[in-house]
């Protein structure tokens, strides 16, 4: 133990670093000394030493341990690397309790989509994995779906906010998440845009409109001369975040419907109007 670094000091922070910038710090050196990224000499150790670190300040008992009598505390600690900090996961009896430090995403993902190849932080063989089918408005809502692993039903809480690929990771299997795209609502990120149409007359005259959102039917005032693209934002009306209080912006762009198909009066009148204007 005489030899280790200073826990803070590996993370570049001093002791009085919040749990935030605890997690920032790691995300931020862990990413730049992975071993399948990083080739320098000594890049592996590093990564286990700040791995190390994390495990022990990221955990606010062992944190306060440490604190009070340094590296002896952590004496039959965890294995430097590849466990606290990446777990991501849901009891078997439908209890939640993951760690996020990684935005919302399943960090073993992201070092596989990021380095490629399997992640190095998995340990013994492969689990089970299910993939779990969801239309739009129920991952913006959260829904339990029912799945059977090993002759065993299981209910599966897919979070308020789920998208493709949001993964839920319990003990014996994992579960990831595909949605539906919906004709109506399309998401971007935690962002919602919708499409809707209005007639010519009404965006020329102003009027009123009726749009369905993620909270109902809005009525909605249209200015006078609405141009054709303009958007109209509703701020915190869109998706929420999975493992926050925070919603994603709404977004209504119009689109001005020109109609194909004008009888003998429609046409008199447009060239009215098309001679006032010239």
């Amino acid at each position: 133990m005489a030899n280790q670094r200073d826990y803070y000091e590996v993370l570049g922070l001093g002791k009085s670093a919040s749990e935030q910038q605890i997690k920032s710090a790691y995300r931020k050196l862990a990413l730049k000394y992975h071993p399948d990224r990083n080739k320098e000499a000594g890049a592996s150790e590093k990564f286990k030493e700040i791995s190390t670190a994390y495990e022990v300040l990221g955990n606010s008992e062992k944190r306060k341990k440490y604190d009070q009598f340094g590296h002896a505390s952590a004496t039959g600690g965890p294995t430097p690397g590849w466990g606290g900090p990446f777990t991501y996961t849901y009891s078997n009896q439908g209890g939640a309790g993951f760690e996020d430090i990684f935005g919302g995403s399943d960090p073993f993902d992201i070092f596989e989509s990021f380095f490629g190849g399997a992640s190095p932080f998995r340990r013994g063989p492969a689990k089970s994995h299910y993939q779990i089918k969801i239309d739009f408005i129920e991952a913006v809502n959260g829904v339990t779906k029912n799945i059977v692993h090993q002759g065993k039903q299981y209910a599966i809480k897919i979070p308020t906010g789920a998208d493709n690929g949001t993964r839920i990771r319990y003990s014996d299997f994992d579960v990831s998440v595909a949605v539906s795209p919906d004709k109506y609502f399309k998401r971007e990120g935690v962002d919602v845009i919708v499409d809707h149409e209005i007639s010519f007359p009404l965006a020329a005259l102003g009027g009123d409109t009726s749009v369905p959102t993620l909270d109902g039917d809005l009525r909605l005032k249209i200015k006078a001369g609405t141009q054709h693209g303009s958007l109209i934002r509703l701020t915190g009306k869109g998706i929420k975040q999975i493992n926050t209080n925070h919603r994603g912006d709404f977004y209504i762009r119009f689109i001005i419907k020109v109609p194909t198909k004008l009888d003998r009066r429609e046409r008199e009148l447009l060239h009215e109007l098309e001679s006032v204007q010239t």
